[in-house]
């Protein structure tokens, strides 16, 4: 079967869990739609995807004592 003759693969939009075709047509892959990018580019923008730091309170030295 030629490549050109496969059908898309289609992926899990990682917004709204709806499939979306992983192919160069589809301008907002891996999301469904320009919604879902835009409301996954709002999360990154509102830092809604942070991870939490174990960094000390500010007037605390960071890091191992023996090396300050």
């Amino acid at each position: 079967m030629n490549p050109d003759q496969l059908p898309p693969k289609t992926v899990v939009c990682p917004t709204c869990g709806g499939p979306s075709i992983y192919a160069p047509e589809n301008r907002f892959r891996p999301f469904c739609s320009e919604r879902c990018k835009n409301i996954d580019l709002g999360a990154w923008a509102s830092e809604g995807f942070r991870l939490p730091a174990d960094a000390p309170p500010d007037d605390q030295v960071y890091g191992d004592a023996r090396l300050q």
